[in-house]
């Protein structure tokens, strides 16, 4: 392998003398994907292997970035392609277009990380009036010729101006009419030769300027238009969706043709070095005999399995086998590879380390570790918090009654039910207004991004397990079925006609099995995950299909917890949820909302005691709730015996205890207009005015509320205690920790621990038992961050209430702006991900930062932990680890992700150090 000690790093600043915006194939390294992009890299890392790829060089995505910026490609990037197209000339002994025997090229996209079909493709340039005639006579085929030569002009005039591709697909669709077949293999040259002339008026007509002769032009242009594809909204669309940087821009490589579509000796194909939906070896993939590329991505031919190569091409399916397997040692990962084989003759055009279901991420990471090619810490790495918490959603029931009408490849798991629609308006359409939707396609193409990203799966009658539809919907972790071929989609009359005539027409519903590839008619019911019947204890490693999946879980879920330094606790408000919590892998209750424990039944004793007049009234309330608080402490604390458990006092705001305003008004006044008794309503109505808030978020609750009604923290510390000193008695070990909400200012703090204290002294003393109850607040204000060393001076931990302060950082009501204006945040931009949904590093995270550091300053031996809905997220879980949280707490069922996540952030984290 060359060493590439002149390349710059991928990233680095270099002086303008120094920059370089074209590489050979032959130079670079899968290493620098950041400057020649993820295709470039490997097609530089496959030529270092001594692999068969065609000759070609890369322009670098730094050469896109300065296009993107300025409008014109850099001075230089000019004289460098021509400088490597004349080596490329050389090397091949042909020029560009020539009318003899014309070199041709293909023109790629290829970004840092992978995005199949968003950006632009263009083959066969170098083609025009003079050069097809050449090549037919070099390749003694004339179909073959005028083949490439349509597919250049439809492609370029598609990609590069602008040209509706529905023109070209209707006069392929005539001239197969007028042929009387139905693939396009079956038109002959004098065909194809009328076809590219039609193809020639349409770009004349709707582009006004005739389709370019000059080899170089063609090139030139489509490089440009790669350059801007990486803008178009189809990639800006799948960039957010997959959390991709904008600013990264796209490499675009050229290379020599080789071509299979030269008859039946040459084809196309993708190959994995194993299933890319379930992880099993074997020989997986697609082949399209006499064809381009582009038609098995595209799903618009039905492709044979690769297994048949072996029969058509044993040669070439041997040599296939051989250059698998030594990629997937190389990378150490499945890989996904692109190839062509010419006349017999191999060629390996791309690879890449391929994307893959949730199940087969886990299979192929513990499949690897066995095989000695990877260790626990990477194999950690290969699998994420998200493909976990899909294998954790329900799948169908087998043992239902249901209807099957159709069969297809399963190519990305999942059960999904919805209304069937078949366009992706429509499917965007439906979703935002509550439905759930199926989209129907006969093939799906990059235009159909939106719809299949609103869609709950998608089912496609053409393509395979390599085509488009497939590819994006494994990198999604989208159910999906493609290639049901039995199944006749029309989606101009938007129906579908199933084996026995029966018409499925658009909003009926339908059922889609991705691991089966079954398709039913009407909703299947639904049954629990086998990943989350594992979690539960109801389901151990054996040896079906489920079972591997489960131990395959089951082994890295081992290397999470070895792993990992963040310890995992669960917000539980009762016994239930809380042993639950338990067999999920909880390490104690981080966060109990009291205020669940209000609700029902003891609504009326709270109303009570908020509008009491008196102090009497007011401790007849308190008296009734203590034991009913107790005794919820006591079921608690037994559920979680040994493990700590975190009690946040009364948090909400008063309106949440109080009858709704207008409600109450209309009541009292019917009774003034029948005359009937309303003294009780009406004393009520006068105190709910009273007490009403315009902002009641940002009003009298949590603390406050404490500190304005006498009694009411301390009737609470008081049944925590109580309710440990019994479990204690009891020879349990009760482990409470007294969490202190929204509190802003150390004085609030001080004033509630010194009653606090007190109520703990008074209970030890008369039972004669040692408590040691930790009392700590939470941060959920900005104040609170930014005193946090003078609150530390009165707390034993922090909570991080990161809803709380989300929403005070940003000044959002989350439960009004979510519905109003995220929506088009995130489609111009300004978010990537809601801000609820993962934390704000920059904003909200300086602060939760901030507050560490000045607390520990402060108490050295200080407890961190976060509650909100943050503790959960796969990336904000990183964050945490990052900062030096002890521990996050989350709803019971996000458990297992966010164990695994914090094992994965101290691999990771590791992994920097020992860099």
């Amino acid at each position: 392998m060359s060493e590439n000690k002149d390349l710059p790093v991928a990233g680095t600043a270099t002086s303008v003398e120094a920059v370089k915006f074209v590489y050979d194939f032959t130079e670079g390294n899968k290493d620098l994907k950041d400057l020649l992009g993820g295709k470039g890299a490997n097609l530089a890392e496959m030529t270092n292997l001594g692999l068969p790829v065609p000759p070609g060089f890369t322009i670098t995505t730094e050469a896109c970035k300065v296009y993107l910026d300025s409008g014109e490609e850099p001075a230089a990037l000019r004289d460098e392609v021509s400088a490597h197209l004349d080596a490329l000339q050389e090397k091949m002994g042909k020029k560009l277009g020539q009318a003899d025997d014309p070199l041709l090229v293909s023109v790629r996209s290829g970004a840092k990380f992978s995005m199949p079909g968003m950006m632009d493709t263009v083959l066969n340039i170098g083609l025009s009036d003079k050069s097809v005639q050449g090549l037919a006579r070099q390749a003694g085929d004339e179909r073959f010729a005028w083949d490439s030569y349509r597919r250049l002009i439809q492609m370029f005039g598609k990609t590069v101006l602008g040209v509706d591709g529905d023109l070209f697909e209707e006069a392929l669709e005539a001239a197969k009419e007028a042929k009387k077949v139905t693939v396009d293999t079956e038109l002959e040259a004098a065909d194809l030769k009328k076809l590219v002339t039609r193809f020639k008026k349409i770009v004349k007509s709707e582009a006004g300027r005739d389709f370019p002769q000059d080899p170089r032009e063609q090139m030139d242009l489509a490089i440009h238009a790669v350059f801007d594809s990486w803008n178009t909204d189809r990639a800006k669309l799948y960039r957010r969706q997959e959390r991709i940087p904008h600013d990264l821009g796209t490499a675009v490589n050229v290379c020599s043709m080789v071509f299979g579509n030269l008859g039946p000796d040459s084809g196309t194909g993708v190959a994995f070095t194993r299933d890319p939906a379930s992880g099993h070896q074997g020989v997986y993939g697609d082949y399209l005999q006499n064809a381009q590329g582009e038609d098995v991505v595209a799903g618009i031919r039905n492709t044979v399995p690769l297994a048949e190569l072996e029969t058509i091409d044993k040669k070439s399916y041997d040599q296939l086998m051989q250059i698998m397997e030594t990629l997937e040692n190389h990378y150490r990962d499945l890989c996904d590879i692109e190839f062509t084989i010419e006349r017999g003759q191999l060629w390996m055009l791309q690879t890449r380390v391929g994307k893959r279901t949730a199940g087969a991420a886990f299979r192929i990471a513990t499949q690897l570790v066995d095989q000695g090619l990877i260790d626990e810490a990477e194999a950690l790495q290969r699998v994420t918090g998200a493909q976990l918490a899909q294998l954790m959603f329900p799948r169908f029931d087998e043992d239902a009654k249901v209807r099957q009408v159709g069969r297809g490849i399963a190519a990305s798991p999942g059960a999904a039910v919805g209304k069937a629609v078949f366009d992706s308006y429509t499917a965007v359409k439906w979703s935002r207004s509550g439905e759930k939707v199926i989209l129907v396609r006969r093939e799906t193409n990059p235009d159909d991004l939106d719809g299949m990203i609103a869609a709950e799966g998608i089912l496609t009658s053409r393509g395979g397990k390599t085509s488009h539809a497939a590819v994006v919907a494994r990198g999604m972790g989208k159910t999906c079925v493609c290639g049901a071929e039995e199944l006749e989609v029309d989606t101009k009359r938007r129906r579908m006609t199933v084996p026995g005539g029966h018409v499925v027409e658009e909003g009926d519903l339908i059922s889609i099995d991705g691991s089966s590839g079954k398709v039913y008619l009407g909703e299947v019911p639904v049954v629990p995950s086998p990943v989350v019947e594992y979690f539960e204890g109801r389901m151990h490693a054996g040896a079906n299909d489920a079972d591997e999946l489960v131990e395959a879980v089951h082994r890295i879920m081992a290397f999470a917890d070895r792993k990992r330094r963040l310890r995992v606790r669960a917000n539980a408000d009762n016994a239930e949820d809380a042993l639950r919590a338990r067999r999920f892998g909880a390490q104690g209750i981080g966060l109990c909302r009291t205020e669940h424990m209000f609700l029902g039944d003891r609504r009326e004793l709270v109303e009570r005691l908020i509008l009491a007049d008196t102090e009497t009234e007011r401790e007849e309330s308190l008296a009734a709730l203590l034991p009913l608080q107790k005794q919820d402490f006591v079921e608690l604390f037994s559920a979680m015996d040994g493990l700590p458990v975190t009690v946040r006092l009364l948090d909400p705001p008063l309106h949440e205890f109080l009858p709704d305003i207008t409600e109450l008004s209309v009541r009292v006044a019917l009774a003034e207009s029948r005359q009937e008794p309303h003294e009780n309503e009406l004393r009520l109505l006068q105190a709910v005015h009273r007490l009403h808030e315009q902002n009641p978020m940002l009003g009298l609750r949590g603390v406050r509320l404490g500190l304005v009604i006498p009694g009411l923290f301390t009737m609470q510390v008081r049944a925590i205690a109580e309710a440990a000193a019994e479990r204690k008695a009891a020879k349990g070990d009760p482990r409470a920790e007294i969490m202190i909400p929204l509190v802003g200012t150390v004085q609030e703090l001080e004033i509630v621990r010194e009653e606090a204290d007190q109520v703990i002294a008074e209970v030890q003393k008369a039972t004669g038992t040692d408590l040691k109850l930790a009392i700590g607040t939470m941060i959920e204000l900005p104040r609170a961050a930014l005193t946090a060393g003078q609150i530390a001076e009165a707390a034993e931990f922090f909570s991080f209430g990161t809803n709380d302060l989300t929403q005070t950082v940003w000044g959002f009501s989350r439960d009004d702006v979510e519905a109003s204006f995220f929506t088009a945040y995130l489609e111009k931009g300004i978010f990537g991900v809601s801000p609820f949904e993962t934390i704000d590093r920059d904003g909200v995270g300086s602060l939760v930062k901030l507050a560490v550091e000045a607390g520990r300053a402060t108490r050295p031996d200080l407890k961190l932990g976060v509650c909100g809905e943050h503790g959960g997220d796969p990336e904000s879980v990183h964050f945490f680890h990052e900062v030096g949280l002890d521990y996050v707490s989350c709803s019971p069922f996000r458990i297992p992700v966010a164990r695994l996540e914090a094992g994965r952030a101290a691999s990771q984290s590791a992994g920097s150090d020992h860099r």
